[in-house]
């Protein structure tokens, strides 16, 4: 998948255009939930998964990522979106949830989650809400 989001940015999933090495610098030294991760599980995540990049059209600069863990029939997991703060504040979260949306939609995939701390507004405008029945959801975590 590669789409033109505005005049200046691109969205890809294709893996060769990843910057692995960035994508781990922003998600250990700036994103609440992956502080510390290292480079090795961070690799492996990304081996493992959807990725989605944003791009700058002028460069081929990457300025945003997303993952994706999914089955890609019933069932994904929206997780890592980062923005770099230089480009924040116009809409690149917002179009990268979209792409992540509508990538799965042709599949069929009837469930979409994510946990946020801080961005519910950017999630709200692409059609994320708060669980109906949270009490129904349970996590087994591994420390």
């Amino acid at each position: 998948m590669n789409e033109k989001i505005t005049q200046d940015y691109d969205i890809s999933t294709d893996p060769a255009r990843l910057d692995p090495a960035r994508i781990h610098h922003w998600l250990s030294t700036d994103a609440y939930w992956a502080l510390g991760r290292s480079r090795a599980k961070q690799d492996a995540a990304i081996a493992s998964s959807l990725n989605f990049g944003v791009y700058e059209r002028s460069s081929g600069s990457q300025v945003g990522y997303a993952r994706v863990v999914t089955d890609h029939v019933f069932f994904a997991w929206l997780c890592d979106v980062y923005v770099d703060p230089s480009v924040r504040g116009q809409g690149l979260g917002v179009r990268l949830a979209e792409a992540v949306r509508d990538h799965l939609a042709p599949a069929g995939v009837r469930r979409i989650l994510l946990a946020t701390g801080d961005a519910h507004g950017v999630y709200a405008k692409v059609g994320f809400q708060a669980l109906d029945e949270p009490g129904n959801w349970m996590a087994l975590i591994n420390r």
